[in-house]
């Protein structure tokens, strides 16, 4: 006989909790490499795109794991998916920080993007299981607003470690931690209340619905226009945000606002937050008036704009280019709209796949910007040097940076020309 005693809240979220563990650790190592531009192209003798190309590692698997990882929620579990991914980020970080030539270390960066890839679906699987339906919007903002702090610890923390410490002790001992939490999910998470003798909140699959095989799946979530739209959009702002933060905005702080390395990955722990901040409320906003596009399309305006002047206009006074940067993050946000907005835009029984394209699309920025700028970078590089790192022009970052803004201009076209959904399933 089941049980009908629901899961105590403490114990669904500590459940939760450790999914989120793995999906927080995804996020510090997106951006690591960001607040140690100059140690790493000094360590292993890069260039700007060689750089790029090795930050990107990280993104080449993220995308192709997108999705497999529906298919291995479902057929392993995300007990053993999360603990799988958390022990493969372990041995990941730790072949990246005890890399001796490039080969190893972009090696460990395509381990950890694979297999943190896995935790936000995961994240998500347990949350159906684990937590009433009108939990589930809260535990996908508490999931993104926990993501980009894992970031922000990558800026100014990260970097005070590096300057203290090295970058490759400090990048060792943040692989024990992912071990750690493998241990910890494995002990303590399970797929189901029904394991721990409660009842799942789990839904009963409606009689009737399509079985849809992942190929014909993806066939009939791209046959719909907004499918493509949205798959483009995001991919500018997800791409302009984890560029800058995420990778070449602290050697342009540092080299043409003179800000100390410290100072400038602070400024884009800031921008990260902005982002943090903005994706709930836009969220939240759309929901309350029925409508998706007005919204994104605002916020992709309003991002566009801001690139343009940061990247255009030289030696802005440091308090605009703060508030810049506040509100780029924040019009950021917008990006979460489009997760509903392509969900919406299918038939219920195609959401998940299109979901799933969607967050694909949002990879697909900073997996193609980080090493384009970065060759941008290269090929307009005057043969300056600091400490065995190159250093870059004003107009070689504004050359690099214009391929964020030209996309950005492009995303704002694409959600331009989508048909409203007015938040509701297609059915």
């Amino acid at each position: 006989m089941h049980s009908t005693k629901l899961p105590p809240a403490r114990l669904a979220w500590t459940v939760w909790g450790l999914g989120a563990a793995l999906y927080i650790i995804g996020f510090f190592q997106r951006v690591a490499p960001g607040v140690m531009t100059a140690e790493l192209m000094s360590e292993f003798t890069l260039g700007a795109a060689a750089l790029g190309n090795l930050s990107a590692f990280y993104f080449y698997s993220y995308v192709a794991m997108q999705i497999p990882t529906g298919l291995l929620a479902d057929s392993w579990g995300p007990r053993r998916l999360l603990t799988a991914g958390a022990a493969v980020a372990g041995v990941g970080s730790l072949c990246f920080a005890l890399a001796d030539g490039l080969f190893w270390a972009c090696a460990g960066r395509l381990l950890i993007g694979g297999s943190v890839a896995v935790a936000f679906v995961a994240m998500m699987k347990l949350s159906s299981l684990w937590m009433a339906p009108r939990q589930f919007a809260l535990a996908s903002g508490m999931a993104l607003f926990l993501g980009i702090l894992g970031a922000v610890f990558a800026g100014t923390p990260l970097r005070l470690l590096v300057v203290a410490y090295s970058w490759r002790p400090v990048m060792l001992a943040a692989s024990v931690l992912p071990l750690l939490v493998a241990v910890a999910i494995w002990i303590i998470v399970r797929d189901d209340p029904g394991e721990r003798g409660y009842a799942s909140y789990a839904p009963k699959a409606p009689s009737g619905t399509p079985r849809t095989g992942i190929i014909e799946g993806l066939r009939q979530v791209f046959s719909y226009r907004n499918t493509w739209l949205l798959l483009f959009a995001p991919g500018a702002v997800a791409g302009s945000i984890l560029t800058f933060a995420g990778l070449w905005g602290v050697p342009f702080l540092t080299t043409h606002y003179g800000l100390g390395a410290p100072e400038a990955a602070a400024l884009c722990s800031t921008l990260l937050l902005a982002w943090a901040v903005g994706g709930p409320v836009c969220g939240g906003l759309s929901d309350r008036i029925g409508l998706r596009k007005p919204l994104y399309v605002a916020g992709c305006a309003v991002l566009t704009a801001g690139w343009a002047v940061v990247i255009l206009v030289p030696a802005l006074p440091y308090a605009v280019l703060v508030a810049l940067l506040i509100v780029i993050g924040f019009a950021a946000g917008c990006m979460i709209i489009g997760f509903a907005f392509a969900k919406e835009s299918v038939p219920a029984h195609l959401a998940g796949t299109a979901a799933g394209v969607c967050n694909m699309g949002s990879m697909l920025g900073p997996m193609l910007l980080q090493p384009a700028v970065g060759w941008m970078l290269d090929r307009k590089w005057q043969g300056a040097m600091a400490g065995g790192a190159r250093i870059y022009e004003l107009s070689a970052f504004r050359t690099g940076f214009s391929l964020m803004l030209v996309w950005a201009v492009l995303a704002l076209v694409c959600v331009a020309l989508t048909r409203e959904t007015g938040c509701r399933q297609m059915q």
